[in-house]
């Protein structure tokens, strides 16, 4: 399956300043079911909005007529201001939100994000009154403190690599098991990380979940 889209790279704005961005959006005029913005991994290890799993995710969405925004956290890319370990990143995902719900007028919004992005992407995803449902990918439970999602009652997928070394397996499954409203896990078997080699796993994943959604 392929979607035919417009692409339009800009600089959205941002709180530490620009932000750089790219939006894909659908090519028939009708109202799409859903807009989504994409959240790339950790900058300081080379994350950007290009990584293979965003750009994967983005496809997946694009392909079921979703405008998809990905963009640059501040620090990276082309993008202004300093990385802020997650705290100032959260204000650059309800800026690229705010940018969304002008585009697309009282259509409910997506967040996803992969590593890093999943933190910051689903902190400020469930706070946001306009975001209707969550996607989190390689959730790094390990290091990271997720026990804001025991708040979030928002619909989730989960899609995690069996063999993730920044999140063990068992830990996001009691993590999943836990949680309040619907949450669905996907466990990508014989994946790290970084889901090499098995994105078309990730692709059906995402877009098996979406689909019944907006059917």
């Amino acid at each position: 399956m392929s979607s035919s889209h417009d692409s339009r790279n800009f600089f959205l704005k941002g709180p530490a300043g620009r932000l750089e961005a790219i939006l894909w959006t659908p090519s028939a005029a009708t109202r799409p079911p859903l807009a989504a913005v994409v959240c790339h991994p950790h900058p300081l290890f080379g994350g950007t909005m290009h990584n293979k799993v965003v750009y994967q995710v983005a496809k997946s969405l694009d392909v079921l007529g979703i405008p998809v925004l990905r963009f640059n956290f501040r620090g990276a890319g082309l993008s202004e201001g300093e990385h802020d370990r997650g705290r100032g990143e959260q204000d650059d995902v309800r800026a690229a939100l705010d940018f969304l719900s002008g585009e697309f007028s009282s259509v409910p919004l997506l967040v996803a994000g992969f590593s890093f992005g999943c933190v910051a992407g689903l902190r400020a995803g469930c706070e946001d009154a306009r975001v209707s449902q969550l996607i989190g990918l390689g959730l790094p439970v390990n290091s990271t403190d997720v026990s804001f999602l025991s708040r979030c009652s928002k619909p989730k997928l989960f899609v995690h690599g069996r063999n993730d070394e920044y999140g063990a397996i068992e830990k996001v499954k009691t993590l999943v098991a836990s949680l309040p409203g619907e949450n669905h896990l996907v466990v990508v078997e014989g994946a790290e990380h970084f889901f090499k080699g098995k994105l078309d796993q990730v692709d059906r994943a995402i877009t098996s979940w979406i689909a019944r959604r907006i059917s």
